[in-house]
C-alpha cells in the first residue's frame, strides 16, 4: 500500500492544507493500491508562490547549467524504470512486459533526452538588422497530466518547460498519481532548485480550477478530455493565460486498396487494442474499400481472437484492463450503444472477458457496417473499440476521415508511398502515419479542430514555455 499523501512544494514534502484523502484503486484487482491526498486552493496558493519565487532566479540560468541538470536527470532517472514500470502497471494496468516497462516507462528518458538535444543547439537570441530577436523563459506553469500515458505526458510537459526556464506546478492525474511522486524523487535528486517544479494532488474542482484561474500562472499546458479542455479555456480566460491543449481524438486508419490487407489489417487492430485503447490517437476508425469488407472482418476477428487480455503482471498479457471503475462503465455503455445502433458485432461485446471475474477488463470489440452518424463513429470511446467503416473510392474514404470534430492524428497504408503522401496530405489532423510508421519523439504531436491547441515534444513543444522579445536599437547599424 503506497502512502503518497504529502504533497512537494518548495523543494520539500509537506502536509496538505486541509487533509483529504483519496484511496488510488489497481485497475486489474479492483483493490486499494494507495492512498494520496486531494489538495485545495489553499495548496494551490502556496504552490504557486514558491514557483514564482523561483523564477526569478531559474530564468535567467545558463543553457550549460541547464544542460548540466538534465544529464543528472536522465542518468538518476535510469536508476529508477523499472520501479516506474511497476507503478505504472499497478495505477492504470498497462501490461508490465509488453508496455509498461518499453514504452509507458521509457517515454518519460525519451522526452528528456530529446528536450536536451533541443536545449543544446536552440537559438534563444537571433539579429535581425539592429533588431535582437530574445525567446525567454514564458512564466510560472500550470501542468495538468492525464491517467491514460501518465509518466510520458508529465515528461512531455515537465522536460521542456524546465529546459525553456520555466517554473511550475504540476497536477497528475489523480487516478495514476504514482509515477508522478517517483518523477518529483528523480527531480529533486538530481538538484533542481526549490520552488522550480511543485506537485500538488487533486481533482479537477479542487485543483485543476484554481490552479488555471490563478493570477500568478503564466501558462497553462493540459492533456486531457475536450470538455476539461473547454473548461480550462474558460478559466484561463480572465487572465488572457497562454493555454496549450492535447485533447481528444477520433483518428481515422484509411486502408487503401494497393495496401497488403493481411499485414494492414492485422496492424490496424493491434494499434487500436494497445493500452486497452486508452489512447487519443489510437485509430478507432478503419476505413476499407466497401468491396474488400468481408475479407477486412475475417482478418479483424482472427488477429482480436489472439489478443490475450489479463493479469498485466502476466508476461503473456498484451491487454490490461481500463483504468478505472467510471471508464469502464463508459465504454461498456458506447459498446452497448454502437449495439442499439445497428452495427455489426464481428467480435467482442459488453461485459467481461472469458475467464475473468473482476478488474475493469473489456473484451476487444470491432463493429463493422459503420457509418459516420453512429455515436460509435463519432464520440472518443478511449477503449478497445474499433469500428470499421466501408468507403467506395480514394475521395469518400477522405471525406469520412475529415467529417469529425476531432484532428488528432491519422493513418494511411498504401503499396505506393506516393499515393499515401498525397492522401495524407488533405488529411486535417496534427499528425499522419504512413504505412505503419511509429511515433517520432522530435516531431511536434498535436492537433487541428477540437483535438487541441499548440504542440507537444521536440523543438515545437519546447517553444510552447517561450516568449518572444524584441528588443529594438540593440545592434548598432553597420557604417
Amino acid at each position: 500500500m503506497r502512502d503518497y499523501r504529502k504533497f512537494y512544494i518548495d523543494g520539500q514534502w509537506v502536509d496538505p492544507v486541509i487533509p483529504a484523502e483519496l484511496e488510488v484503486i489497481n485497475p486489474a484487482t479492483e483493490e486499494a493500491a494507495g492512498v494520496i491526498s486531494l489538495g485545495s486552493s489553499a495548496d494551490v496558493d502556496l504552490a504557486v508562490a514558491a514557483a514564482r519565487r523561483a523564477f526569478d532566479s531559474w530564468s535567467q540560468t545558463s543553457r550549460e547549467e541547464r544542460v548540466a541538470l538534465f544529464e543528472k536527470i536522465i542518468a538518476i532517472y535510469r536508476t529508477r524504470m523499472e520501479e516506474m514500470a511497476l507503478a505504472i502497471t499497478e495505477e492504470m494496468g498497462a501490461p508490465l512486459q509488453t508496455l509498461s516497462r518499453p514504452l509507458q516507462a521509457g517515454a518519460p528518458l525519451m522526452h528528456f533526452a530529446t528536450t536536451l538535444e533541443v536545449l543544446k543547439q536552440y537559438p534563444f537570441e537571433e539579429q535581425q538588422g539592429t533588431t535582437s530577436i530574445v525567446h525567454e523563459a514564458a512564466g510560472v506553469c500550470a501542468l495538468i497530466t492525464p491517467w491514460n500515458w501518465p509518466a510520458n505526458q508529465v515528461a512531455c510537459k515537465v522536460a521542456p518547460a524546465l529546459a525553456a526556464g520555466c517554473t511550475m506546478v504540476l497536477k497528475p492525474s489523480e487516478v495514476a498519481p504514482f509515477d508522478a511522486y517517483i518523477m518529483a524523487e528523480v527531480l529533486h535528486e538530481a538538484g533542481v532548485p526549490a520552488g522550480v517544479f511543485n506537485l500538488v494532488n487533486g481533482d479537477g474542482p479542487g485543483v485543476g480550477a484554481p490552479l488555471t484561474s490563478h493570477p500568478e500562472v503564466d501558462v497553462v499546458s493540459f492533456t486531457g478530455s475536450t470538455r476539461a479542455g473547454q473548461m480550462i479555456s474558460r478559466s484561463a480566460a480572465d487572465t488572457i493565460k497562454r493555454v496549450a491543449l492535447e485533447l481528444g481524438g477520433k483518428s481515422a486508419n484509411i486502408i487503401l486498396d494497393d495496401a497488403d490487407f493481411d499485414a494492414a489489417i492485422a496492424d490496424a487492430v493491434h494499434t487500436m487494442m494497445r493500452n486497452s485503447g486508452q489512447s487519443c490517437n489510437a485509430p478507432s476508425r478503419l476505413l476499407v474499400p466497401a468491396d474488400r469488407l468481408e475479407e477486412v472482418e475475417a482478418i479483424a476477428a482472427r488477429t482480436a481472437a489472439a489478443i490475450k487480455v489479463g493479469d498485466p503482471q502476466d508476461a503473456e498479457t498484451s491487454m490490461g484492463p481500463l483504468a478505472s471503475a467510471a471508464h469502464f462503465a463508459k465504454v461498456q455503455g458506447m459498446i452497448k450503444d454502437g449495439i442499439a445502433a445497428g452495427a455489426k458485432l464481428i467480435c467482442g461485446g459488453p461485459g467481461l472477458p472469458e475467464g475473468l471475474e473482476r478488474g475493469y477488463f473489456t473484451r476487444p470489440t470491432i463493429f463493422s457496417e459503420v457509418n459516420n452518424q453512429m455515436t460509435i463513429a463519432r464520440e472518443e470511446i478511449f477503449g478497445p473499440v474499433l469500428c470499421i467503416i466501408p468507403y467506395r473510392g480514394e475521395e469518400d474514404a477522405i471525406n469520412i476521415a475529415n467529417d469529425t470534430p476531432y484532428g488528432l492524428s491519422g493513418y494511411v497504408t498504401s503499396g505506393d508511398i506516393e499515393r499515401a503522401r498525397q492522401v495524407a496530405r488533405r488529411l486535417r489532423t496534427g499528425n499522419v502515419h504512413l504505412n505503419g510508421a511509429g511515433p517520432d519523439p522530435a516531431a511536434p504531436f498535436g492537433g487541428y479542430k477540437q483535438s487541441g491547441i499548440g504542440r507537444e515534444w521536440g523543438r515545437h513543444g519546447f517553444e510552447e514555455f517561450l516568449e518572444v522579445k524584441a528588443v529594438l536599437g540593440d545592434r548598432p547599424k553597420a557604417l
